[in-house]
């Protein structure tokens, strides 16, 4: 069964630092773009970051400049490096990735991680 497992998540005061990772574990699959998304409690689930199979990035132009996506496509894990926090960024953070099995493409989606920045 192929699933994602996030870490990285955390308390940290204003300005400071974050890395998250999502890992995809299982067999016989083959990985498209990679996102990260994040939700604060009544709001919808926002876009953040994504990366393609060649590399190509995309950035929410609130994260743009302190945030950066990246891929280690030999460990099947793409992370998160989040700098310059602010207490806006408070949320939980989602990645998700399209998978593509023999049986077909999967959208797939990881547990979530909470991220607080606060003084």
């Amino acid at each position: 069964q192929v699933q994602l497992v996030e870490s990285g998540g955390g308390l940290v005061q204003p300005g400071g630092s974050l890395r998250l990772s999502c890992a995809v574990s299982g067999s016989s699959f083959i990985i498209g773009t990679m996102n990260w998304y994040r939700q604060v409690p009544g709001k919808q689930r926002e876009l953040v970051a994504g990366i393609t199979g060649h590399g190509s990035t995309d950035y929410e132009d609130s994260v743009k400049g302190r945030f950066t996506i990246s891929r280690d496509n030999a460990k099947n894990t793409v992370y998160l490096q989040m700098n310059s926090l602010k207490p806006e960024d408070t949320a939980v953070y989602y990645c998700n990735a399209d998978i593509y099995l023999t049986t077909g493409r999967r959208i797939l989606w990881g547990q979530g991680t909470q991220v607080t920045v606060s003084s």
